[in-house]
């Protein structure tokens, strides 16, 4: 009945604001809804439900339909445990908890016109969660304030975890391109490819495509960068927090066999003896087990080599790019003594233990308590971020953006005082604070209305800066300026490239030592 009652809301919406929109695609119409002045339409399919004999197989196209399909409500979220609020994510960051299911290929569009002649610069958005949750129905990706700054906003979603990422010898031989896994991937470039064919008819651009994502997200979009099979879908690129461009202890390489093998553990510990067998189990059961697969691989067809290699051969798709990372941007239990930090070190860094110390000092508890965050943030994600710039300033031709998220959002108590942490930035890039119950203050309304900006501006041209904006210098790898977001917006030398740079070339020399 809720749903029922949902759709009628939104016809009604549509009637007082306007008559309900219906676009032509190329499988058919689709009927959104009107509100605020913005035209919406949501749980449009891009490729065929990836269930029963579809399930870890490359997205199929869509069957084309006859009636007007109604596009007014959020499609299932991939398959996933229940999103539950913890650490510094509370339920705006999360998707709703239901519907989730396998049948989940869907994107939504926020357009203010229709009209093709308008041509709108377009931002596709990827969601974060690490590859094992996520859904484009989370509240803080809303698109209607960034449609009323005059781009389409296009949220998409993808499969997660064991469904997104299955590598399995079965799965490699029946593929026509003779590889696995990725399939995450490949649903991000089948979305992509369904904004080329039909973006015009929404009143968008389709040579002016922006790929944005957080976290996951952002890792996404480096992959996305990197693979051929995207070149031409997309003509700028937004990161924000997220890159794997260097070797690390965090995500050790896995070559494809050895995915492979690992798939066919996991189809054993199932019980499955066949393909057919792990298609036929259920969502919930592969859910259980807890399969490490969850990160894209180097298969030779989407990834045909490691991201870093393929930057370094000036092969990506060479687009401008934003990215950055928050000042508190971790992922980390309870730090470790003054003396277990120490030793830690010295274990770790061998050598280099001396130069580590100098950069992440730990002569107290109170100090090595910060180092340890500051690393956790820095190994994470910013010498990823750092070496990206870094690596297309020297092997591409287009420009690079970077910034620093520091604003400590606010919070309503101690427990909550999380500072500028993982995703914080997410609502003020895309005007979205109105989203999120917090008591946030003029100050913050201001720096979301600069951010948004910012990213439309970079939308629409490939370079961020506006009118009424501080001026957002290119990255170089001499200067090395990077623009703070915080209560004042400005361009400084990155504050922590001391650190960084520690962190690159330790993370270089180890992969000298493997070759």
């Amino acid at each position: 009945m809720r749903p029922l009652l949902i759709l009628l809301s939104l016809l009604l919406n549509s009637i007082v604001n306007g008559q309900a929109p219906i676009v032509s695609t190329d499988k058919g119409k689709v009927q959104g809804y009107v509100a605020g002045g913005i035209k919406v339409f949501k749980g449009i399919p891009f490729a065929k439900p990836p269930v029963g004999d579809l399930r870890w197989r490359a997205p199929q196209p869509m069957d084309a339909w006859k009636s007007v399909r109604p596009c007014t409500t959020f499609a299932a979220s991939p398959v996933q445990a229940s999103p539950t609020p913890f650490m510094y994510w509370s339920e705006e960051y999360l998707i709703p908890k239901e519907p989730i299911g396998e049948d989940c290929l869907y994107l939504n569009v926020w357009t203010a016109s229709l009209n093709r002649s308008a041509k709108k610069a377009v931002l596709v958005y990827i969601y974060g969660g690490g590859f094992q949750s996520g859904g484009a129905g989370c509240p803080i990706y809303d698109g209607t304030n960034m449609a009323k700054k005059d781009i389409i906003f296009v949220s998409i979603n993808y499969r997660v975890g064991t469904f997104g990422f299955l590598v399995h010898p079965e799965l490699s031989k029946e593929a026509p391109y003779h590889a696995s896994g990725n399939y995450a991937l490949l649903d991000m470039i089948a979305a992509l490819q369904w904004v080329k064919r039909n973006i015009a008819s929404f009143g968008g651009d389709p040579e002016r495509v922006t790929i944005a994502g957080q976290s996951a997200g952002a890792f996404a979009v480096n992959f996305l960068c990197a693979s051929p099979l995207a070149k031409g879908l997309f003509q700028r690129a937004i990161a924000e927090s997220g890159a794997s461009i260097l070797p690390s202890m965090l995500r050790p390489k896995v070559t494809l066999t050895e995915a492979e093998n690992m798939g066919v553990k996991l189809a054993s510990s199932l019980g499955a003896n066949s393909l057919k067998d792990l298609r036929s189990l259920p969502a919930e059961m592969i859910l259980k087990s807890k399969s490490p697969m969850a990160f894209p691989v180097e298969d030779g067809y989407v990834l045909p080599n490691s991201v870093h290699d393929i930057y370094m051969a000036s092969q990506q798709n060479d687009v401008p790019l934003i990215m950055g990372w928050n000042g508190e941007d971790r992922i980390m239990g309870k730090p470790l003594s003054a003396d277990a930090y120490q030793e830690q070190i010295r274990k770790r860094f061998g050598d280099q233990a001396g130069a580590a110390l100098t950069v992440y000092p730990g002569s107290n508890d109170q100090e090595a308590a910060r180092s340890q965050s500051d690393m956790n943030r820095d190994e994470t994600f910013g010498v990823q971020v750092y070496s990206w710039a870094r690596i297309q300033t020297a092997s591409g031709k287009a420009g690079v953006y970077v910034y620093n998220f520091n604003r400590k959002v606010p919070a309503y108590t101690e427990e909550t005082a999380f500072g500028a942490f993982h995703t914080g930035e997410v609502p003020y890039a895309y005007d979205n604070l109105y989203k999120v119950n917090r008591p946030y203050e003029e100050t913050d309304r201001t720096l979301s209305s600069s951010m948004s900006s910012y990213w439309v501006h970079f939308t629409k041209t490939g370079n961020p800066n506006g009118a009424g904006l501080p001026t957002w210098p290119a990255f170089d790898n001499q200067q090395q300026l990077v623009l703070i977001l915080d209560s004042k917006v400005e361009a400084v030398t990155l504050p922590t490239k001391n650190k960084l740079n520690f962190l690159e070339g330790y993370y270089k020399s180890l992969s000298k030592s493997e070759k």
